[in-house]
């Protein structure tokens, strides 16, 4: 039986109990996820962003426009070539 602790960084975003709050295990990127034995929700303490920069996008972009190929783009920045497209495309549709 998993032990039950009072911490007050861990308050569930659903029902807002610190109290009945157990570890439950970590998820792909390693944080850790808790539950709540009040309201039966799984959530996880300070989740990671994936976001990327938009300075990182719109020089993806401006090194597309002077020439280099998108598959060369994402080389140079770690990126797949599909997002280098993606962010193309969302460049030309916002100008």
């Amino acid at each position: 039986m998993k032990k039950t602790t009072i911490n007050e960084a861990r308050r569930c975003p659903e029902c807002g109990k610190a109290e009945n709050q157990v570890n439950a295990g970590k998820n792909r990127s390693g944080t850790q996820r808790c539950f709540c034995n009040d309201c039966k929700k799984y959530y996880t303490l300070d989740p990671k962003t994936h976001e990327i920069p938009k300075e990182t996008k719109k020089q993806a972009v401006k090194m597309y426009l002077t020439g280099v190929s998108a598959r060369k783009v994402g080389k140079i920045l770690g990126f797949s070539k599909a997002n280098v497209l993606n962010w193309i495309k969302k460049n030309d549709e916002n100008p």
